[in-house]
């Protein structure tokens, strides 16, 4: 079963650790993962920007580091921003590589009070998503 308050206190607890010395937007996330588990990640920036990972894809790049690909809610929190700040185009892509459309994601700003929406709310036309399915079958 899944302690969702966990999770949010994991993101907010991470989010201390960002390293983000140029948008000072300091980003958590942590993901539930289907054994249980959960691993967090933090944005790491860069002063060429591009070149920035955001707090999700830490969080997923460390959990496949562990040989956990399966993913059931994410949680984001920015301790900066005063409106809750949902995943990125990029981390959206990401995210959809190993959840599927029902995966809780959960994002916040300073005021903590996290809005939660499944995956295929944020990314409605995950049509790559579906290519995979196609080719598993195979």
């Amino acid at each position: 079963m899944k302690d969702i308050k966990e999770l949010f206190k994991k993101a907010i607890e991470v989010s201390d650790n960002a390293y983000a010395p140029y948008s000072n937007f300091h980003v958590g996330a942590a993901i539930y993962c289907s054994d249980g588990s959960i691993e967090t990640g933090v944005n790491v920036e860069n002063r060429s920007y591009g070149l920035t990972i955001c707090a999700e894809r830490s969080a997923i790049t460390r959990a496949v580091s562990k040989g956990k690909k399966e993913f059931t809610a994410i949680a984001v929190y920015c301790r900066d921003s005063d409106y809750p700040v949902p995943p990125c185009g990029a981390c959206r892509q990401v995210i959809s590589e190993f959840c599927t459309g029902d995966t809780e994601i959960y994002f916040a700003g300073k005021d903590k009070n996290f809005q939660n929406y499944s995956l295929k709310e944020i990314y409605p036309l995950d049509s790559l998503h579906d290519l995979v399915k196609e080719n598993k079958t195979d």
